[in-house]
Formats: C-alpha cells, structure tokens, sequence
C-alpha cells in the first residue's frame, strides 16, 4: 500500500510540475553614463577606473579613451592590448589613479580584448606599444582601426 501511495503521490506531482507556466524573467538594466576615469574603465561591473598601464595605446583615440563594456565606441571588429597584471580580477591591489595623475608609460600588454571586455587573438603584437595617450615617442595601432 505505501509503493501504490507514493507512486500515486509521485504521478501527482509530476504532473503539476508539467502544468506550471514557467514566468518569464524580468530584468532591467539601466547602464547610464560612462565613468569618467583618467585611463579607462574596466569592462566589468562595477566599471571601476582602470590604473594607468592597464590599456594600451590602441583604447586611445587622439587621447580619448574610447570606452569598453556597454560604453564602447570604437570600430566593430576592434582589438585591443590590455596589460591585465592590472586587473583586480587577475590579483591586482596596486593603486588606482587620482585625478591629474601623470602617465608613466609603463604599458606591456600581455593580452587583446575587444570593447565588450572578451578575450580575443589580437590583430598585432603588442610588443612595441609602450607610449600611451599624450605621449609623442612612440604609437599604437588606433589609428589602423578606423
């Protein structure tokens, strides 16, 4: 008798579970205005001020930071070196910039993104890019994606 009332009890539910309506999801992002950061924002939530040296030359467009994540901007098949030794996700506790602060022009980068923040193969080396936004010695690929 217990076999039949749990096989009963089990058909039973089965079945309301196959009758429920599934509700659809309601998500509503609202994204706003870019943060304004001297050297670019991360890609992610919560779009945090990147460190100088975290974006290479190619973000840059006569010294405009061109935007990542849902502010991005540039060309659509961009890709971009990023240094991400700079990245709090990748263990970076280093300092972040303050306003006025001056470049060092120490970019390596060691990875290419595009705008959205995914990891992409990047469409050159990054080997000579070392002078970033407001610098004259040297000079990314920026101008190649347009």
């Amino acid at each position: 008798m217990t076999k039949v009332l749990a096989l009963v009890f089990a058909t039973i539910t089965m079945g309301l579970l196959c009758c429920a309506s599934a509700a659809p999801a309601q998500v509503s992002v609202s994204i706003g205005v870019a943060p304004v950061c001297p050297y670019g924002y991360f890609s992610y939530p919560p779009y945090t001020c990147a460190p100088y040296g975290y974006y290479g030359p190619d973000w840059f467009v006569g010294g405009v930071f061109i935007g990542a994540g849902p502010w991005f901007h540039g060309p659509a098949h961009f890709s971009g070196h990023v240094d991400n030794r700079f990245d709090p996700r990748h263990g970076y506790k280093g300092p972040m910039p303050a306003r006025g602060d001056e470049p060092n022009n120490n970019f390596h980068g060691n990875e290419a993104r595009d705008g959205k923040g995914n990891v992409v193969k990047g469409d050159h080396d990054a080997g000579k890019e070392h002078a970033l936004p407001g610098h004259q010695e040297g000079g990314g690929h920026a101008q190649d994606h347009h």
